[in-house]
């Protein structure tokens, strides 16, 4: 149901076995040829039932996302030489698959031109003649232009108009770079399997800092954060919440970030799902290990939950707040402003408290000491978080600037960030 970008190299999965890591190379095969092709999450993960839900709400979404955008287009042109009489088709890569937009039998010039509906959201398509594709995406109503050769079309073409598409080629360009480094490392005489499957970690590790570091903590909004989150080395996600625990806030980071700027938008809300999965996969392995837990009483909220340690010294979650209206608020105690928002703070809980409002609050400040005097006559769940800027939750909740909140509802569901409420009071009435 999510879209996966699979990379330009096929490693035949038949030699692999799923590991602690994610895979485990035991005589890595590949085979190569230059697509850049597009398929479903659901061949990856096919036994995760949540993906298969949004099938039954996925053409009303479409039609509504379709409808609310008028009559206005996004545009993609250009040439591809060297295809004279091929057939090139424009397709959406929705969350079912590849669905043909358009299509154009190129004449000797191979100039195209297609459009479609703006999207509410970034979507993504893709200019395909027989295996030879080309991923794009589009937002609003930009034109993309873009020039390549027939039969090279796949690496070597250009594009402009969009900045989101010439940095979604980078990733394909990155992602074939690193899977013909993993080649290269099969092939060596002079290492035997255990130093093979540690050197192609290690690649992978290094891919996935960069990409986290240039594009995905750089601009989760950003449609080539999302498809970074998709790309593979052969048939294995690079981005895996069902196996890595760091993948999951990956996925939580570009998750928030689209529920702030696309709110309601399919994709986000399955990014969501995704990592929920992923939490809970991750919270069944752990409990089976320790076997403490039953797997059967492991459960999922609309959230990205964690626990901190309170000024009593009591450790506190959000999951625990489960029933109650919750406002989040990122603080830092340090801050000139911080008196005006504490007192602001302590009246919206004087006057809702009784009706079902708590606050959770999470300092970022360094000084221990400080803080606990600092919250040592407030009224509410007062935790520190001892990573302070650098702290993983931050990036979790796309926290770019202190102080920041969110509003919870009643069900342990994440619903809105300071930027999206106009009206902090009316906002709370309404969950209450």
């Amino acid at each position: 149901m999510n879209v996966v970008y699979k990379g330009s190299h096929c490693l035949r999965h038949d030699k692999i076995k799923s590991g602690k890591d994610g895979f485990l190379v035991k005589n890595f095969v590949f085979s190569y040829n230059s697509t850049i092709f597009a398929a479903d999450f659901c061949t990856i993960m096919k036994k995760t039932s949540i993906f298969r839900s949004a099938r039954l709400v996925l053409m009303a979404l479409t039609g509504f996302f379709l409808a609310s955008c008028g009559e206005e287009r996004f545009h993609v042109e250009g040439s591809i030489s060297g295809a004279t009489d091929s057939v090139l088709y424009f397709e959406n890569m929705s969350l079912e698959g590849p669905v043909i937009v358009d299509s154009v039998r190129l004449s000797s010039d191979g100039s195209f031109s297609f459009s479609d509906k703006c999207p509410e959201a970034p979507e993504f398509y893709r200019l395909r003649i027989a295996g030879q594709i080309i991923n794009l995406s589009a937002d609003s109503t930009e034109t993309v232009s873009i020039k390549a050769d027939y039969p090279t079309m796949a690496t070597g073409y250009e594009v402009e108009g969009s900045d989101n598409c010439k940095r979604i080629k980078e990733l394909s360009l990155s992602q074939i770079e690193l899977t013909q480094k993993a080649m290269a490392v099969e092939r060596d005489p002079n290492l035997n399997v255990s130093q093979v499957r540690d050197s192609i970690m290690a690649l992978v590790d290094a891919y996935k800092k960069a990409v986290i570091k240039n594009y995905i903590f750089a601009d989760p909004k950003a449609a080539s954060s999302y498809f970074a989150l998709f790309q593979t080395l052969g048939d294995f996600l690079i981005f895996n919440p069902r196996t890595n625990n760091d993948d999951i806030r990956v996925f939580a980071a570009v998750a928030t970030s689209w529920d702030t700027f696309y709110p309601h938008a399919l994709r986000g809300e399955n990014l969501h799902n995704i990592a929920l999965e992923g939490m809970r996969t991750q919270r069944i392995q752990q409990s089976k290990m320790a076997q403490s837990i039953d797997p059967k009483k492991v459960t999922t909220t609309g959230l990205i939950d964690f626990s901190l340690t309170d000024n009593h010294g009591n450790q506190r979650s959000l999951s625990q707040l489960n029933g109650k209206v919750v406002l989040l608020d990122f603080h830092l105690f340090a801050m000139d402003e911080s008196p005006k928002r504490i007192l602001m703070l302590r009246e919206l809980y004087n006057k809702y408290h009784g009706r079902g409002l708590e606050i959770y609050q999470v300092s970022l400040d360094a000084d221990e000491h400080f803080w606990k005097q600092k919250t040592a006559a407030l009224p509410w769940i007062s935790v520190r978080d001892e990573d302070g800027a650098q702290s993983s939750r931050l990036s979790i909740y796309n926290v770019r600037s202190i102080p920041e909140f969110f509003l919870i509802d009643r069900n342990n569901t994440l619903v809105s960030r300071s930027s999206q409420i106009d009206d902090l009071e009316k906002a709370i009435e309404a969950l209450l």
